[in-house]
């Protein structure tokens, strides 16, 4: 009786969730919020064709992100050649904290509902043509950190209660066409350069065009002569100039040298409070010295993982927030501060709630690091060996989690970012076990300045596609055998190269991952900490899914936006029959097998040796 009483419950708390979310017509009203943004926006690159005004949800939609309770939270569509106008209803989305609309042609005026956005942390509507005024009421978003404006085509006055603004961090109004006196700013950044209709506030705006300045008047053209003769005036004040200049130039020199001498020590000096926080757009720009303490100097206790890339530290900021610190190695080798600033600046463009989000980035001559929140759960690759096991139905949910973070680095980010090195290491685990991507983009990030033909291979030895390890060239495919590597993972709950000595012959994984399936016996790959806890079915589709993205050819691999469809239950026998046609056409033709090729590429030793990650560029 009790547990019919508390099914009953659970079903109506359901019930009344669910009819919260509906309008008067039975649709959801954050559907028809995105529908009316799709509607009134021309999309020539199609990147918000999946959008179905029949879904009962949004959050498998690309440039979508959604809460745990399947709330839309952040809406990212930059750089995609959008035109048309933003609509009122867009402040209908009121769990969103993320608005990234830069870089398009979005027109027309900034729609004044934006500011019933109560949770919105970032607005970014920069490099659009935005025409009209700044609405006043995006001064009532009081938990906005990040607001920019620039590069669009506004008019009018800064509206004063921008100043009042609490959490506002960084404000961005450059090159528009605004006007009128500058209120009173609270942020701890703020940029209006290029608006040359603006004046100062405080010493009126009677002439525009640039801030009022002040002259020192004369207003007798024979000034009376003093007592002191004119040439002894000259000489004094000359000397007393000479003097002033000396005593300039001392203390020049003596701040310079004091300054060299405690930069030297800012490796050191880790007591000193005293640091400048910078803002840039989403990213902050940590002090060495607060990431040093944060990690007790980079103690070796506070260790996460190591990896080709360098070392990741555990560590808590002044502020209590625990974060993830990425120390690149070689950091005095990848490029100028500008360069790698970009580089950092074009990561955190990927917005998507199955990627690791950049918190910021710290630069010094000798360093360069990377901050990223902490992932209370780890990684894959950990989680696999750890007690007690994964269950089935959480290892789906991660699979399907990293393909839509691949996803949207292939084809929904632009330019796209390519991982090359997809394992279960590199996916991380949040509090609830959502699958995030990590690591993306840092290939790029430490190799821009090689040539773009590569000829060694940077990844683990396991999960490269063999194309990579024959001729260095890298593809989106690339990631797409590697994913199908981590299937195989998230199924047998081993490494790689655990797995693969189960084949018997050098780098024959595919092929006895096929045998097993034509034999039905795919119960031996299975991890014997799930027992007989899995769906049977599902087993097969995974593993079929793996071996597709595992063909020898990089051309008869699926993209990532077909294996999504295939993990959600679309598409996957038609795609598994037409592989098998064509394999066995291939065989009619004695190709060699994949086993025979990818054992080319490797040796007896890369199945018996720990996984482990090559040098060389990427």
């Amino acid at each position: 009786m009790e547990r019919s009483v508390f099914l009953i419950g659970v079903f109506f708390s359901f019930c009344v969730s669910a009819a919260a979310l509906l309008t008067p017509n039975g649709m959801n009203y954050e559907v028809q919020a995105l529908m009316d943004i799709k509607k009134s926006l021309i999309d020539p690159h199609q990147v918000l064709a999946n959008w179905d005004e029949n879904s009962v949800d949004p959050c498998g939609w690309s440039m979508i992100a959604c809460s745990h309770d399947y709330l839309v939270i952040t809406l990212a569509i930059p750089s995609q050649n959008l035109s048309g106008r933003l609509p009122r209803s867009i402040g209908n989305l009121t769990h969103l904290g993320s608005v990234l609309l830069q870089d398009n042609k979005i027109s027309g005026p900034i729609p004044a509902e934006l500011g019933k956005l109560p949770k919105l942390q970032e607005l970014d509507l920069s490099d659009n043509l935005m025409t009209g005024q700044i609405p006043p009421s995006l001064s009532e978003l009081k938990s906005l950190q990040y607001l920019r404006l620039n590069n669009n085509s506004l008019t009018g006055t800064i509206p004063a209660a921008l100043g009042s603004m609490p959490q506002l961090k960084f404000l961005d109004l450059s090159y528009n066409n605004l006007s009128g006196p500058v209120p009173g700013l609270s942020a701890k950044t703020f940029n209006i350069l290029g608006n040359p209709m603006i004046c100062d506030t405080g010493k009126g705006c009677k002439g525009f065009g640039q801030m009022p300045l002040t002259f020192p008047q004369n207003t007798s053209q024979n000034p009376k002569p003093s007592g002191r003769p004119f040439g002894r005036n000259v000489a004094l004040a000359l000397g007393t100039s000479l003097g002033c200049i000396c005593l300039l130039i001392l203390g020049f020199g003596f701040l310079l040298w004091w300054k060299h001498k405690h930069n030297k020590q800012i490796f050191f000096d880790i007591n000193e409070q005293q640091y400048q926080q910078v803002c840039l757009g989403n990213l902050r720009r940590f002090q060495f010295r607060e990431l040093q303490i944060a990690t007790h100097n980079f103690s070796s206790k506070n260790i996460l993982g190591k990896g080709g890339f360098g070392n990741v530290y555990k560590g808590h900021l002044q502020d209590g927030t625990v974060v993830a610190v990425k120390r690149l190695k070689d950091g005095n080798n990848i490029g100028g501060d500008t360069q790698f600033q970009t580089e950092v600046e074009m990561i955190s463009l990927a917005v998507h709630r199955n990627l690791l989000r950049l918190y910021g980035f710290c630069i010094t001559p000798t360093e360069r690091l990377l901050v990223y929140p902490y992932m209370s759960n780890g990684s894959v690759a950990s989680r696999l060996k750890a007690k007690p096991s994964l269950d089935w139905g959480t290892r789906k949910r991660i699979a399907l989690g990293a393909a839509r973070g691949l996803l949207y680095l292939h084809e929904q980010c632009d330019p796209k970012i390519i991982h090359r090195d997809v394992k279960a290491a590199n996916i991380l685990l949040d509090d609830y076990y959502e699958a995030v991507v990590g690591d993306f983009g840092l290939a790029k990030l430490l190799d821009h300045h090689d040539s773009h033909v590569t000829t060694a291979v940077r990844g683990t030895v396991g999960h490269i596609a063999p194309e990579y390890l024959s001729t260095g060239q890298s593809s989106e495919k690339t990631d797409v055998f590697g994913f199908g590597i981590l299937l195989l993972e998230l199924i047998t709950g081993q490494r790689a190269l655990e797995f693969g000595k189960g084949a018997n012959k050098k780098g024959a994984v595919l092929d006895w991952v096929k045998k097993i399936h034509q034999e039905k016996k795919l119960d031996m790959l299975v991890d014997k900490d799930l027992k007989n806890n899995y769906d049977r079915i599902e087993l097969e589709e995974i593993a079929q899914v793996a071996l597709l993205c595992m063909q020898y050819l990089p051309s008869h691999r699926p993209k990532m936006s077909e294996v999504v469809r295939m993990l959600e239950g679309d598409g996957l026998a038609e795609k598994w029959e037409a592989s098998q046609k064509a394999e066995a056409t291939r065989c009619r033709a004695n190709e060699f097998s994949s086993s025979e090729r990818y054992s080319d590429l490797t040796d007896d030793s890369s199945l018996l040796v720990p996984a482990m990650e090559l040098s060389g560029p990427r």
